[in-house]
């Protein structure tokens, strides 16, 4: 698992690598456990993963299948809002650009200008939106 003899004398334990898995291999995961019946911390263990990533994939495809926890968005949901959520962050900074031309600033822009217009539209945003 990645311990040594000094690290086990400190108690501390080396951090894990970030790894990226396919989707393939994902969905081979997520089918051990709600096809075959095999137990979330078991496939973990099987497959060398965390039981918190088998947990969460496991849990995206039951939202995915229509299983899921009421409240739970869809992967296609997901995309969705995000996609939603990039368009009103561009939108609102064309309106702002739209409003100080018309305002009573001045026509030449500066590069902080961009800045003070992006800060603007945080500060309208709700703090969830971040």
């Amino acid at each position: 698992m990645g311990f040594t003899v000094s690290d086990m004398e400190t108690g501390k334990r080396q951090k894990r690598s970030r790894r990226s898995f396919t989707e393939e291999f994902k969905a081979g995961a997520v089918r051990l456990v709600l096809d075959e019946g095999k137990t979330i911390p078991q496939v973990a263990r099987d497959l060398d993963l965390t039981e918190s990533s088998v947990r969460n994939w496991v849990e995206r495809a039951r939202a995915d299948r229509g299983k899921g926890k009421p409240g739970v968005l869809t992967t296609a949901e997901k995309e969705e809002l995000a996609t939603l959520r990039k368009e009103v962050r561009q939108l609102r900074l064309e309106r702002d650009i739209l409003k100080n031309r018309l305002g009573r600033r001045p026509t030449c822009w500066t590069r902080s200008s961009g800045a003070v217009l992006a800060q603007r539209a945080r500060e309208e945003r709700p703090a969830a939106f971040w």
